[in-house]
């Protein structure tokens, strides 16, 4: 029996089992047999206080304290590395990066360069494609890794329970506790906490509860060898205005994306031939890289809800069925910050103060909220 169920070992689960763990008693539960196989192992995370909506920025700027300066013995070197991003506007797209550069807060500045200044930047870039640009130099890599296995390191120190290989087969609430059965057990906790990512809805529907209109996307990407000619590790990543595209430095090589976001199924997401033959083309047409072949492509998935925000909160017709879903493609950056909201939440039902001097109410996050719940009722219409 314990105080607080997880389910779900990606980075969401993970950061609030730490959390939990030290003011009760934890178990984490994984589908897989290795915690993080799907999300968090396949992302690039950037640390991007300016990516998302407003919502979501106020979070990923909460976090960073934490991804700043994590508790000692959190991890063996520095979670962040200086990395700056710049991003480019291709004629026509000028208006998409001023709006970018209008959202930068007061700690995260954006500056307009000029064209040959974003050469200077990165020399990779073909010359003649940008028309204007505008670099952002508190960008930081996350090492996602170090992240991840930290907050279980912690949590396991805390005597919290990791449980793999463990699919939910049954959610059952008796007697006033939930009932659990996964693999060849039944476990007790009285409070659930539904971090399943792009499962969440199904695990949702095990317990009782509505849909909250979660929508799996997939996203590709491919990684090239870089041209020797260029050192390439202290070059800033490069975003195109007014769409998703990307590419970054990542382990002396070039990864690229065109940031797909293509609906699917929840599953073990794989890289489709026409995805990685566009990312390539795409690299090609907006850099000097000569791609001989693609040394490696991976896909992965990223989950929404109709208003772009996460959903965190208990949810209003189930008793003690806690939703923590939704991250979007900003969940790496948002997990110290929304471990430490849904602790609150689960322990005093309230925010902590931080979340509400930087703007964020509770209503703006919660599975009540009328997107969520009109999105829901939508998706369940539609299955029906």
């Amino acid at each position: 029996m314990y105080d607080y169920a997880i389910i779900g070992a990606g980075i969401a689960g993970a950061s609030l089992a730490f959390e939990l763990a030290q003011v009760g008693t934890v178990v984490l539960i994984e589908a897989e047999n290795q915690p993080g196989y799907h999300s968090t192992g396949r992302s690039a995370a950037l640390y991007t206080p300016n990516y998302g909506n407003a919502v979501v920025r106020a979070i990923n700027a909460h976090s960073g304290p934490f991804l700043r300066d994590p508790p000692d013995g959190f991890a063996e070197h520095p979670l962040l590395t200086p990395r700056g991003l710049l991003t480019i506007a291709v004629q026509g797209q000028e208006e998409a990066l001023k709006a970018l550069v209008a959202t930068a807060q007061d700690q995260t500045s954006i500056h307009a360069v000029s064209p040959s200044e974003a050469l200077t930047l990165v020399p990779l870039l073909r010359p003649g494609v940008v028309s204007a640009a505008a670099f952002e130099p508190g960008v930081m890599d996350i090492d996602v890794d170090a992240l991840h296995r930290g907050y279980l390191r912690c949590f396991k120190t805390l005597n919290g329970r990791l449980l793999c290989g463990a699919g939910v087969q049954e959610l059952a609430r008796l007697a006033g506790r939930w009932r659990i059965a996964v693999a060849d057990e039944h476990i007790e906790a009285a409070v659930v906490v539904n971090a399943a990512g792009a499962w969440a809805d199904r695990i949702g529907e095990l317990a009782g509860t509505k849909s909250i209109g979660l929508v799996p996307k997939r996203r590709s990407a491919i990684v090239v060898d870089a041209p020797a000619s260029v050192e390439i590790s202290t070059l800033p990543a490069v975003d195109m205005a007014g769409s998703e595209a990307y590419f970054k430095p990542e382990a002396r090589r070039i990864m690229a994306s065109l940031g797909d976001e293509t609906p699917t199924e929840p599953q073990d997401a794989q890289p489709e031939e026409l995805d990685i033959a566009l990312a390539a083309d795409w690299l090609q047409r907006h850099t000097t890289i000569d791609i001989r072949r693609i040394e490696h492509s991976w896909a992965g998935l990223r989950s929404f809800v109709s208003d772009g925000a996460p959903v965190v909160g208990f949810d209003t017709a189930v008793d003690d069925f806690f939703w923590l879903a939704g991250q979007g493609g900003y969940g790496i950056m948002m997990a110290p910050a929304l471990a430490q909201a849904s602790s609150s939440l689960i322990r005093h039902n309230r925010l902590p103060k931080e979340f509400e001097r930087r703007g964020v109410s509770q209503s703006a996050i919660s599975p009540a909220r009328p997107s969520v719940a009109q999105s829901g009722s939508a998706v369940a219409s539609s299955s029906d």
